[in-house]
């Protein structure tokens, strides 16, 4: 599923598919994640994991 799509792109005047909504949840997550001051951000390789790990959470919630 696709998050913000498009159906004409004025500087290419092609449609504009958008985003992946699982990219867009986990940038969501991400942001709070960041926020949240209790976050390790010195290891960003686990705060994207576990922002994946929430927009997958979304995602399967979503399905119901």
């Amino acid at each position: 599923m696709k998050a913000f799509p498009s159906p004409h792109d004025p500087k290419t005047g092609t449609m504009q598919l958008g985003m992946e909504l699982r990219d867009y949840f986990a940038a969501q997550a991400m942001q709070a994640l960041i926020w949240n001051q209790d976050v390790d951000l010195e290891n960003k390789e686990d705060v994207a994991e576990v922002a994946y790990a929430y927009a997958d959470v979304m995602m399967e919630a979503r399905e119901k």
